[in-house]
C-alpha cells in the first residue's frame, strides 16, 4: 500500500549499506517507521530528507512491517536546530521524548501540531528552556498524565496552592502537604506558569519573560512530573542537563537507536 504523510523526523540511524531508517511523527499515521535506502550515500536526494527534525512529505510502500520510501519533500528543514549546539540539545531532548513517551495511539494530529511548534519556537529564537518546558506539559497532557493544578490534587481545596506533588500528579494544599514525603515547594510563581503551559497552545506561544529563580523552580517542578510519569531515561536529557551545569560541554549526541535495528511504530 502507497502511503503519503507529513511527518517530522524523531529519529534516523544507520541501517546497512548507506541506507537510513526513520521514525516519523506524522499528522495522520501516529508514529511510524520508514526506510530510506541509500540516505547516507553522498549523493543522496534524500540524504537531507533523512536529517532529524526535518518536516517533510513522505511517500512511501507499506506492508506488515517497515516502510519504504517512494518519494519525499522537504517542507522546513530545521536546519538550526542541527546547527546550534544549544538548539541541538533542546531539539535532541524533545525529539528523544516524544519518541519514548508516546504509544503510536497516543501519537495523534494533536500532538503533531505541538511538536511542528516547538521545533518552529526554538528555531525562532524564543525562550528555549520555556518552549521545551511548555512540550513537556503537551507529552504529558497526550500520555495521559496532565497535572492537577488548578486545586489540590488530594482534597480539591483550590486556594492556597504553592507545592507540588509529582508523584500524585499535581498540586497540593498546606494540610496535604504534611503527609506527603516527595512533595516541591515550587511558590506561587512557578505554579501559576506550570498553569500557563498546561493551558497554552504552543502555536499560539508568545513571549514568556521568566525570571532566573522562577525559571529554575519551573524546571525542577517539570522535571520531576515528567520523572513521575514517564520514567524513560533520556541520553539526550542527561546532555541537556550537562549543557545547563558546565556551560561548554561536548558535541551533543545523534538523537538515533542502534544501528540496523528496526525503531518502535
Amino acid at each position: 500500500m502507497l502511503i503519503r504523510v507529513q511527518g517530522v523526523i524523531i529519529r534516523s540511524m544507520d541501517y546497512g549499506e548507506g541506507g537510513k531508517i526513520v521514525t516519523l511523527l506524522t499528522e495522520t499515521h501516529g508514529k511510524t517507521g520508514v526506510l530510506i535506502r541509500g540516505a547516507s550515500k553522498p549523493r543522496s536526494r534524500y540524504g537531507s530528507l533523512a536529517l532529524p527534525f526535518t518536516y517533510g512529505e513522505f511517500v512511501y510502500f507499506k506492508g506488515s512491517g517497515l516502510g519504504t520510501l517512494s518519494s519525499g519533500e522537504i517542507i522546513r528543514s530545521h536546519h538550526k536546530l542541527r546547527e546550534q549546539i544549544d538548539l541541538a540539545a533542546h531539539a535532541a531532548y524533545v525529539a528523544e521524548l516524544t519518541d519514548r513517551a508516546l504509544q503510536d495511539e497516543e501519537a495523534g494530529s494533536w500532538i503533531f501540531a505541538q511538536l511542528l511548534a516547538c521545533l518552529a519556537a526554538l528555531e525562532d529564537g524564543k525562550d528555549a528552556a520555556v518552549t521545551t518546558h511548555v512540550y513537556e506539559m503537551k507529552i504529558l497532557q497526550a500520555a495521559g498524565y496532565a497535572p492537577v493544578l488548578d486545586r489540590c490534587v488530594s482534597c480539591g481545596r483550590p486556594d492556597g496552592l504553592a507545592a507540588l506533588a509529582p508523584a500524585l500528579g499535581g498540586a497540593v494544599c498546606p494540610a496535604c502537604r504534611a503527609g506527603e514525603q516527595q512533595v516541591l515547594q515550587l511558590g506561587d510563581k512557578a505554579l501559576k506558569l506550570l498553569r500557563l503551559f498546561a493551558a497554552v497552545d504552543l502555536r499560539r506561544l508568545g513571549e514568556v519573560n521568566v525570571g532566573p529563580e522562577t525559571k529554575a523552580a519551573v524546571r525542577r517542578g517539570m522535571r520531576a512530573l515528567v520523572d513521575a510519569h514517564l520514567p524513560h531515561k533520556l541520553k539526550s536529557r542527561a546532555f541537556l542537563d550537562s549543557l545547563d551545569a558546565l556551560g561548554q560541554p561536548p558535541v551533543p549526541p545523534v538523537p538515533d537507536g542502534e544501528a540496523g535495528t528496526e525503531p518502535r511504530g
